[in-house]
């Protein structure tokens, strides 16, 4: 086995020095909740998943809202839970967003001055082949969904690109972008 691993104190080390939230950020389908549990596990801290919260505030499920109300009206209340999510910092979570959150220029700027945002990207047949397993991505009910997620992550590659922290996820288990994750964390520190 390999020594590029981190050990349980040098874990404990990034915890204590990881004074925000950390948000994640990406394309549907690169792990963010996945990667995002896993990594609050680790650093000791509450997971929350935004796309969860929002359904719970809104009293309905995500594409139930893009149904009813269309994506800006879902995207104006995303950015409220979001915001409420970081809150002022002081209750420090590892935070799972969805797909488009980061995209929007005034959540972006929100997750940039209270947390710290890490990127999970993927390669489209990485995408392809993981969002084929849900069928709650009402993005993509719209066509084709190679084309369409190559087209958004065309779109929202330079939004995602402002994070501080970029990791690949790809075809190995989400505990190696997790350990990825990590290791970025603590060299930003």
């Amino acid at each position: 086995m390999e020594r590029d691993t981190l050990s349980h104190a040098d874990i404990q080390r990034i915890a204590r020095r990881l004074d925000r939230s950390v948000v994640l950020v990406g394309m549907m389908g690169v792990g963010k909740t996945t990667v995002g549990r896993k990594l609050a596990s680790l650093l000791a801290l509450p997971f929350v998943d935004a796309d969860e919260e929002i359904e719970r505030a809104a009293h309905m499920p995500i594409p139930e809202i893009f149904e009813r109300f269309g994506e800006t009206y879902f995207r104006d209340g995303e950015r409220r839970v979001i915001a409420r999510l970081v809150g002022d910092g002081a209750h420090r979570k590892v935070l799972a967003t969805g797909g488009g959150a980061f995209v929007d220029p005034a959540t972006r700027a929100l997750i940039g001055e209270r947390a710290l945002a890490v990127w999970i990207d993927s390669d489209l047949d990485t995408l392809v082949e993981r969002v084929a397993r849900k069928d709650n991505r009402p993005l993509l009910r719209q066509g084709d969904p190679r084309v369409i997620l190559a087209r958004l992550r065309e779109d929202r590659a330079p939004a995602y690109a402002q994070a501080p922290i970029h990791v690949m996820s790809g075809h190995h288990p989400h505990s190696v972008t997790v350990s990825t994750i990590l290791k970025a964390i603590d060299a930003w520190l």
